[in-house]
């Protein structure tokens, strides 16, 4: 009996001692879950500020970019005024000593160094027609500078017997003069348009209408241009006004003569003159 009292308290002992292990060690893990979990908030906490410190970082990024994006379109723009071509500062001083001698009444429109140039070459090919022409009776060839291009109004008496659409042999001499100026400059493209009086077309003739009769004239003058003096028919275009662009009044023989009429319009090409000065400024 006295053995059995002994064996109660050993064994009582034991238990309680297998149950503080156990209970130190819940306590140990939930120890261990506080601190995972405080540093899962903790790196939650920290992964958002890094992300809201990316977006104002791409913000400034995106900000930046735009800028120079607005730089960039507006040097673009600034290159454009030459038709993206790039221009020396000294080929831009040679430009700028070849319009001193140009009447200032004549540039005072231009905005641009483009639209000077424009200017300059139109004066100067006015120059050469002014020229080319002096002999020529003044109603029947007139030539002049509207903004940025050179018109030549040729009467038609000049270029066609009455009411046909061959040219007269009788136009070489000008047509020549007209050739060499257009071959002598590559940065022109030459706009020939044919103008009519207001009376219709006779019945049974070989044309239906005006707008035809225009556009024959018109393009007979380029093809006597191309065949016979060697125009390069790449800088040429054909255009037929009929007579919707008259000059003077059709109610008098004065006016219906003054409107049956050529006009050539010399265009420069920016293009082609600023790759050109390019090429010879390197």
């Amino acid at each position: 009996m006295m053995r059995k009292l002994l064996v109660l308290p050993l064994t009582l002992s034991l238990v309680l001692a297998t149950s503080c292990v156990s209970k130190k060690k819940y306590t140990e893990l939930e120890n261990k879950y506080d601190h995972t979990t405080s540093t899962l908030v903790k790196t939650t906490q920290e992964k958002e500020e890094a992300e809201a410190k990316l977006a104002r970082i791409e913000d400034r990024v995106s900000d930046y970019n735009a800028k120079i994006r607005s730089l960039t379109d507006s040097n673009s723009k600034k290159l454009e005024n030459l038709d993206g071509v790039v221009v020396s500062d000294e080929m831009k001083s040679k430009m700028r000593a070849a319009l001193a001698d140009i009447d200032q009444d004549e540039l005072k429109d231009a905005r641009t160094l483009k639209d000077s140039m424009s200017v300059l070459i139109s004066h100067n090919l006015k120059k050469g027609l002014d020229s080319s022409f002096s002999d020529e009776n003044e109603e029947d060839v007139k030539i002049s500078i509207d903004e940025t291009v050179v018109m030549i109004s040729v009467s038609d008496k000049l270029l066609f017997n009455s009411g046909s659409a061959v040219v007269s042999s009788k136009a070489n001499s000008l047509l020549q003069r007209l050739a060499d100026l257009i071959n002598s400059e590559p940065a022109m493209e030459v706009l020939v348009e044919g103008h009519t009086d207001g009376q219709s077309v006779k019945p049974g003739s070989y044309v239906r209408d005006n707008w035809e009769l225009s556009v024959l004239r018109s393009t007979a003058v380029i093809r006597k241009l191309e065949n016979s003096f060697d125009v390069d028919p790449k800088k040429l275009i054909a255009a037929g006004r009929s007579s919707y662009m008259p000059i003077a009044s059709n109610d008098s023989v004065e006016g219906r003569a003054k409107n049956r009429r050529t006009r050539i319009v010399i265009l420069p090409n920016l293009d082609k003159f600023l790759a050109m000065l390019s090429e010879e400024s390197n």
